[in-house]
């Protein structure tokens, strides 16, 4: 699983707590703005909700942060013949498109049953009922595109059915917790994200027939997978095709998009089959990079609605030492949420903290 970069302590986290510029705890600031988020924004009207996240989005664009920069270099990948006036107005719309998320992700707690429901129409989704139907379980596997708490929150209420997930410990603990919380009050079960343990549960889950959600478009740790993603080398998490591999369970790619509507869209992509000839790697290997084009093939259609605000492919990445191995057990995939960046009012720019 890769890291939340944006609000991860790396490797001063043996620090009780940090400051920024002004002498203030950063923790308790970025814990209490998230705070702020959910008790006060979904209090909000819905349409002065929309404006206020557009309105920050725009702010943040035209300050044009790490997150913003790096978001243009990483859609310069998808849309290569864009120039530089088409990549400004994606990144432009791929921020509104970042604070859409976060707005209505705030305000979840407080839509109905029914708000809910209205909210995705998913094409395909045949492809995750019969897989549920077939007790075999169910992994779906996703990009950081859209709103995939909406997306949940969505198989939860109309389909009825939980699903399990991980989460990254965030810092300050508090933070971490909220997290969870919000998840679990929208029926998830979310595990700690501590690698072979998160696996093991979430292999249990699987074999049970259930359903687990990861989003897995992006791994920096020695577990990942090297995977060819818009012509260029990426990493992207092993988990998924294992836990596949280990269980028989359905691998499912899902994307999801935004319109000009309140409703969003998303596709649940075919199966992803194991590989019939090959040793264990290489058939893990060969998933990933199936996974890997499945997301291609949606973030392609809809560019602005991928918001990766982080370095991703290899060539982009500062020079590192190699990690140690691990132990063979593959780290899950990231959690289903939060994005792996806050959202730009909780540290008055968009990614100013990324990190390789």
């Amino acid at each position: 699983m890769s890291r939340e970069e944006g609000t991860e302590e790396g490797p001063d986290s043996g620090r009780t707590a940090r400051t920024g510029l002004l002498g203030l705890d950063t923790d308790k600031l970025t814990d209490g703005l998230y705070g702020l988020g959910w008790s006060t924004v979904k209090k909000l009207p819905e349409g002065v909700a929309v404006r206020l996240g557009r309105q920050i989005a725009d702010l943040a664009w035209k300050r044009r942060g790490k997150g913003v920069r790096r978001l243009e270099s990483n859609l310069a990948r998808v849309v290569p013949d864009a120039s530089p006036e088409r990549l400004r107005e994606l990144s432009k719309a791929g921020m509104r498109a970042y604070l859409r998320y976060w707005m209505e992700s705030f305000r979840l707690p407080a839509w109905s049953e029914q708000r809910i429901k209205a909210g995705f129409t998913p094409q395909d989704v045949h492809y995750l009922e019969e897989g549920l139907k077939s007790d075999r379980g169910v992994i779906l596997a996703l990009p950081h595109m859209g709103n995939y708490d909406l997306a949940g929150v969505w198989v939860t209420t109309k389909l009825g059915v939980p699903f399990t997930t991980v989460a990254e410990r965030l810092k300050p603990e508090s933070l971490y917790d909220r997290f969870v919380a919000y998840r679990e009050a929208l029926g998830m079960e979310v595990l700690p994200h501590t690698g072979g343990a998160a696996f093991g549960t979430l292999a249990r889950r699987l074999r049970a027939g259930g359903l687990v959600c990861l989003v897995a478009d992006r791994d920096l740790s020695s577990s990942g997978i090297e995977v060819k993603f818009f012509g260029e080398a990426a990493k992207m998490p092993a988990g998924p095709a294992m836990l596949a591999l280990q269980t028989g369970a359905m691998l499912l790619p899902v994307t999801l998009w935004y319109d000009r509507t309140p409703i969003m869209r998303g596709r649940v992509h075919p199966e992803i089959e194991v590989p019939e000839t090959g040793t264990r790697t290489e058939k893990a290997s060969a998933m990933t990079q199936a996974l890997a084009d499945a997301f291609a093939s949606g973030i392609a259609e809809h560019p602005a609605d991928w918001h990766m605000l982080q370095r991703l492919w290899l060539a982009d990445l500062e020079p590192r030492e190699e990690a140690p191995a691990d132990d063979g057990t593959a780290a899950p995939g990231d959690a289903a949420g939060p994005p792996a960046e806050a959202p730009p009012a909780a540290h008055g720019d968009a990614a100013e903290t990324e990190k390789a």
